[in-house]
């Protein structure tokens, strides 16, 4: 098992159970790993192992956009609904995102939510790049970025509650339109 492989494991359990339900002895469990492997590879234990879930899952969906953002802000966007429907349909609506899990819990530590809040402004500011160069003015591309960003994970956390991937569609449709628009 390698370092990877339990760092990635982490960020599954995180998005579906949340960073405080979420313990080393359960992330080696779910790695398939013995337990002082993960402690070997994380010496600052569940804070450490968290905060570099968080920047997997953040690096994960910078490469996702990253990949596509250079053929079109819409292209960008159509890549990243995708691959939110892929992991909410994959999980049976189980699994929403890491990222988010950690921003909201109140027992995150701060290293945690530097890295929440790096993951944000590194999606919302690849989308911002990309409005920009498709002619949108840099005020409204930001708004515009932070609006994707909010209503993507908005629309993860109704379709879990729901058990459906109707709100993420109608999300996804709906943005992608307004993007459409503006470019």
């Amino acid at each position: 098992m390698s370092r990877q492989e339990i760092v990635a494991g982490a960020a599954d359990m995180i998005r579906r159970r949340g960073l405080n339900a979420t313990s080393i002895r359960e992330v080696a469990k779910h790695a398939g790993t013995p337990l002082g492997s993960t402690y070997h590879y994380f010496p600052g234990g569940k804070n450490q192992l968290a905060t570099e879930a968080v920047q997997w899952a953040a690096d994960t969906v910078q490469k996702v956009l990253a990949a596509k953002l250079r053929q079109g802000p819409a292209d960008g966007l159509k890549a990243f609904f995708a691959l939110w429907r892929q992991i909410v349909t994959e999980s049976d609506f189980q699994a929403g995102c890491p990222v988010l899990a950690v921003a909201i819990e109140e027992t995150a530590t701060p290293d945690a939510l530097t890295a929440a809040a790096a993951a944000f402004r590194t999606w919302t500011g690849q989308l911002e790049t990309a409005l920009v160069e498709h002619g949108v003015a840099k005020d409204r591309a930001q708004s515009l970025a932070q609006l994707v960003v909010a209503a993507a994970e908005g629309a993860v956390a109704m379709c879990r509650a729901q058990r459906s991937i109707d709100p993420l569609d109608d999300v996804a449709k709906e943005v992608t339109a307004l993007i459409e628009a503006h470019t």
